[in-house]
């Protein structure tokens, strides 16, 4: 390990990486049930919790379903909250997630991205988090180990401040399983950063109130209002988190990320780890003379539509890569960007691409395929499967 100013450097795997992020946020409570490809996280977190490197409380439980249930519990006693899971131990959870974030607990969550069976897969795909993206839980999607941690810790700072629960998103193996060096930050730069949870309302024995009680019409509504204003909210606070772990640690990520997007005519639109390959073919076709450009997805939820406008606002043609699928309609990140730039006049084509399903490779190759497509066709199919064996 090589210290520095700001911390220490350190080669770790993502899921390892979810771990420090949890311990230097100061996590009280840990609850979860193993599932491949999560199990290291919380494996790593029990050490720690067994040999007082982190001062929380891990709960063993019979089902993801009861992990989520715990840390509510746990949440609404005003502990700072943790769990970590994949594909069906997600979709286990999914009663709990409503209730999560409709009793407005800042729960953090690291998914690692698994596909969903049947058949039985234990490789990367994103259905398992995006079948959840309308439950109410914030969703970040990250492309490198250094950035999971750094998710982790502004997931709280976000989540503590808006209240409502948050979702950090990472590719199985790819990233999960891959060791990189990252710098883990120093604890009292962390602390300064994030300080304890101290909620205003809480279960208290010495001041009872009433929690998760029957609304009815007359009030259910307004609740809802007020989550959704809590999301719009967090558009804010992402980019102020950002910009003030900037200030302490050097490290920056924004909502969305445009790369050499400028004055390209073409724009490639992806999230998690397909980027850091995508970043490569941007530069090869660049230095070919080719007008392409980049934007990363990082914030899903609450999704950032004035940044992707503006991003897209002098694009000729946007290329999406989804790592997912919604049967019957296409890809899920394609939707959403068609949502946004609907109301806007001179919309580009959007190029839905689906690809990479079940951990299948998306290749530079691929990607260079997705860019010659684009340019080559005027109007977009609604559509278009890549790597599919007919």
């Amino acid at each position: 390990m090589t210290p520095t100013l700001t911390g220490t450097k350190k080669v770790v795997t993502g899921n390892h990486a979810v771990s420090y992020g949890a311990m230097l946020a100061r996590v009280q409570v840990i609850s979860a049930y193993p599932i491949t490809p999560q199990t290291q996280i919380v494996e790593l977190l029990s050490e720690m919790c067994a040999n007082g490197t982190l001062r929380a409380k891990f709960i063993k439980v019979e089902s993801e379903h009861s992990a989520m249930a715990a840390l509510i519990g746990a949440a609404s006693a005003g502990a700072r909250a943790f769990t970590a899971t994949s594909a069906h131990g997600l979709a286990l959870m999914h009663e709990m997630l409503h209730w999560a974030a409709g009793a407005r607990l800042p729960i953090v969550m690291a998914d690692v991205n698994r596909a969903m069976g049947p058949p039985w897969s234990v490789w990367t795909d994103q259905n398992d988090s995006l079948s959840q993206r309308d439950v109410g839980w914030m969703q970040v999607y990250c492309e490198s180990n250094q950035e999971v941690l750094d998710t982790v810790i502004q997931a709280y700072k976000v989540a503590e401040k808006v209240l409502m629960p948050a979702m950090l998103v990472l590719d199985a193996f790819v990233l999960s399983h891959t060791a990189e060096q990252i710098e883990i930050p120093n604890q009292t730069l962390v602390d300064q950063y994030l300080p304890p949870y101290q909620p205003v309302y809480k279960l208290d024995v010495n001041d009872p109130r009433s929690f998760g009680a029957l609304a009815p019409p007359d009030v259910y509504m307004e609740l809802r209002y007020k989550m959704h204003q809590a999301m719009e909210e967090a558009l804010t606070e992402w980019a102020k988190a950002d910009e003030e772990y900037y200030e302490l640690f050097g490290r920056r990520y924004g909502l969305i990320e445009p790369y050499r997007a400028d004055d390209a005519d073409l724009i490639l639109v992806t999230s998690g780890t397909v980027t850091s390959t995508a970043r490569e073919v941007i530069d090869e076709l660049r230095a070919e003379g080719r007008r392409v450009g980049l934007l990363k997805i990082r914030v899903l939820r609450p999704f950032p539509a004035q940044l992707v406008r503006e991003a897209l606002a002098d694009a000729q043609k946007v290329a999406v890569i989804d790592r997912n699928i919604s049967f019957g309609m296409g890809g899920i990140f394609a939707q959403e960007i068609k949502s946004a730039l609907y109301n806007t006049h001179d919309r580009p084509p959007i190029f839905g691409f689906v690809a990479g399903l079940g951990g299948r490779d998306i290749t530079p190759k691929v990607i260079q395929e997705i860019i010659e497509y684009t340019e080559s066709h005027d109007e977009p199919e609604d559509l278009i499967w890549v790597g599919v064996k007919r």
